[in-house]
Order: structure tokens, then sequence, then C-alpha cells
């Protein structure tokens, strides 16, 4: 049955413009009973997942459980479950006869398995991400490839990220609370652990794990707001631990614990989940309905078009095209120098010797540096306000507003095996030199 998008009324502040959309293709939880006419549904939205990198859709568009952001709402038949005991086992298979009961097989020699049983919870809801296509994962989340423009360009040869990456517990009552843990369940309710897979006993006698590449969550100082600092990259464990980061990404040996002030996996507005290859942005409910919607960022858009800038230069008036990502090629697209921040029309001169077009001198100030086609940010969800966008990210040219651009370039992002970088939430491009941006100089 063909998937249908309609509008929701929201219990708890997600803004008005969101769409939710309803198929049949996710889960048995998620089917919903008809009302009777006249008679509205109140949803509750526990929260909204974004993958960073995607400019508002996915390059060949979003499709079902494939999309480039994701609503977490409260189902109708809740699908939790929680730990009800530990059992020790001489074979995984032994321990995994029952498929109707969701467990976890930790798997320590060929003589010894023990497994973590679960049994359902009527006061949660659980949702799945990771790469399978398999039903029981609720948002398919593939490998971003940095200032991707295609179809083509998208497909990585070897994926690093799990099929069954993570899970996010969400309480059904106030206050909503959702926590993530590393790992997922398969089509048989089952996480399988290797003998390989760094694992340990916990003080309370329970076994828990770390998966092979790792679920990392960063909270912000002070949340999703300007003046936010970044918090550190942690690791989550199976049962929902924070640890410090391996010295590796797949090293045998976990971190060290944390459990100082605000170390959890309780995720709140403004925090970024790594599952290597990805990372996802969580906007909490109440917190995403105060920042801007899709339509006032249109509008915003809309606006700077409207004031006709003009190419200092060449006198013709520059608009940014309809959509986003197109290419450019026409003299009306908006480029700018980005180590002096002018803003010109598409044009040849000023290369330098050797014809390096990073390196151009602009026809007003003289400064070199990169000159770039500038790329209007749509994604809403990565906006802290509705200010004008009279900044841009380097080199990639994604424009914003002030609060936006300077607070992504404080985030360091897991960027291969071991390394962060900063990088613009738009494209996922890294950003290069200091600070990293620039402000948009426009002849108006």
């Amino acid at each position: 049955m063909a998937a249908v998008t309609r509008q929701i009324p929201l219990s708890n502040g997600l803004r008005p413009s969101t769409r939710v959309r309803e198929s049949n293709g996710s889960s048995e939880h998620d089917k919903r009973r008809p009302t009777s006419r006249g008679q509205q549904r109140i949803q509750v939205v526990y929260g909204e997942l974004i993958v960073l990198g995607y400019n508002g859709s996915l390059p060949k568009g979003d499709d079902g459980r494939h999309r480039s952001k994701f609503v977490l709402q409260r189902r109708r038949s809740p699908n939790g479950v929680k730990v009800v005991g530990q059992r020790d086992c001489v074979r995984p298979t032994e321990a995994l006869k029952d498929k109707a009961t969701h467990s976890i097989a930790m798997t320590l020699s060929r003589e010894k398995t023990v497994v973590i049983d679960y049994d359902g919870d009527q006061s949660t809801d659980m949702f799945q991400i990771g790469r399978s296509s398999d039903p029981v994962i609720d948002f398919i989340v593939l490998d971003t490839v940095a200032d991707c423009k295609s179809v083509k360009q998208s497909i990585v040869n070897q994926s690093t990220v799990s099929r069954y990456a993570c899970r996010i517990v969400c309480d059904r009552d106030p206050p909503y609370t959702a926590r993530l843990h590393a790992a997922g369940f398969d089509g048989q309710n089952r996480i399988v652990l290797g003998e390989n897979a760094t694992k340990w006993k916990r003080k309370d006698g329970m076994m828990d794990a770390l998966t092979t590449n790792g679920v990392m969550l960063l909270r912000p100082d002070m949340g999703f707001e300007p003046s936010s600092k970044p918090g550190l990259w942690r690791e989550v464990s199976v049962a929902g631990d924070i640890f410090t980061l391996r010295k590796s990404r797949s090293d045998r040996e976990r971190g060290k614990p944390c459990t100082g002030n605000g170390e959890s996996n309780i995720l709140t507005d403004g925090c970024l989940i790594d599952v290597c290859g990805a990372t996802l942005l969580w906007r909490s409910s109440i917190s995403r309905s105060q920042t801007p919607s899709d339509s006032q960022v249109h509008d915003l858009k809309k606006k700077l078009n409207d004031s006709r800038p003009q190419c200092p230069v060449g006198l013709n008036t520059l608009q940014f095209p309809s959509v986003s990502n197109s290419a450019g090629g026409q003299e009306v697209t908006p480029y700018a120098y980005l180590k002096c921040g002018h803003v010109h029309g598409r044009h040849s001169w000023g290369v330098d010797v050797g014809g390096d077009f990073m390196r151009r001198t602009c026809p007003v100030c003289r400064q070199v540096g990169p000159y770039v086609q500038l790329r209007f940010g749509m994604e809403s969800s990565f906006y802290l306000d509705t200010d004008s966008q009279t900044y841009s990210f380097v080199p990639c040219g994604h424009v914003a507003s002030e609060s936006t651009v300077k607070y992504w370039n404080r985030i360091p992002i897991p960027y291969g095996p071991d390394e962060q970088l900063v990088r613009c939430p738009f494209c996922i491009f890294p950003v290069m030199g200091d600070p990293g941006y620039v402000k948009l100089l426009w002849d108006k």
C-alpha cells in the first residue's frame, strides 16, 4: 500500500509544519486505528532524527523508511522491552530457540554463552536504526558521502554502518524521556555478540558489551543554543551505559566508565548520534517548535532573492535557484570569494597562473582565495534562528544565519575511523581555514 502523508495535530510542541509520514511498511506497531468522522487523534511526538549531510532530502528523494529525517511518535501499541533475567548456556543455538521473545546472546567462549532475556514493557516504545531493510528497522540509515549531489555519488563500496546499529527507547508518558542503546534486535528478536566483541560484567552481575564499530553520543552543553559549547564524544554500550572513547573505533578494550554530572544515554535537544558512517542530530519535539520551520527557511530564501542582489562588476541580478543543490552555470547564480566574502555572479576573470580556480583574485578588494558557488542551507532542523542568511561555510559555500554557522563551526564530528573534524551539517564536508566561515558581502 502506498505511503500517505497528511497533517497530524500534535500534542507536545512539534511545529505544525512538520509532516508525519504514515506507512504500513516499517512496523506492525505503527498501524493506526481509524477514527470516527469529525474526531481528531492527538499524536504524541518524542522527537526527530535528522541525518547530517543531506540538505533537506536524499539525493534520490526520501523513500519509505530510507529518509533524511525521521519523526519518532508514540505507537498505537507499545513495543518496548525490559530486562527480566540472565542465564548461562553452553551454545548460542540452545539459548535463542524462542523467537517470540527478545534476547541478547554474548559468547564468552566455545563452552559458555550468556543470554540476557527481555520481556514486553508497556511503558516504552522502541525505535531501531540501521542500514538493514529488515522490517524491524524503523529508520534505514546508509553511509553519508560528503557533499553528495547524486545517487551514484552516494554509493559506497563497503559500508561501516551496522545493519542493526542502535535503538532508542522512549517513555510513553511525560516527560517522554528518550534513551540511546547500542545494537538493535534483528528480525528474530535477537542480538548476537560473538567471542571477539568487547564485553564485561557490570557491578550488578549483568553482562554488557560494545558493538564492533561502536555507537557514539555527543551531548552539547546548554543544548541546541547559540551560546552552547560542544561536549565530549562518548560511547554508548548495549545496556545504555556511557564510556570514554576507545583508542580506535574497533579496539577490543573499552574506555573508562563515565558517571559524572550530565553523563547519560538520555537524548536532549541537539544531541548527535554517530553510527560509524553517518551522524544523526536529535531534535526534541518541544525545542523543535521554537526553531525555523521548512516554510520559514523557504521564505528567507525568497526574501533574499526578492532583495535583488547584484554582481558588483557584471551588474546582473543574482538569484538562488529553486532547487538548493541544482548545478550552477548561469550568470545569475551567486558565487563568492571565500577569503573576503564578496558575492558575485559567475565569471572567469582573476584566475591565477596555472588555472587554479581555488585561488582567485577578488576584483573588489584584490584578496586571493577560493571562489565557489553559494548554496542555500535548506534543512531547517540545522538552524538556530530565523536571522538572515549572511554567512557561508568555507569551502563548500552553504549559506545560513550567523548563529547557525558559528554553532556548527564549534562541533567536532567523527571523520573516518579515528578523526573528528568540524564539518558543514548541510553537506558534511570538512570546513577549511580559521575560522572556517565567512561573512558574505552582498551588493544590493
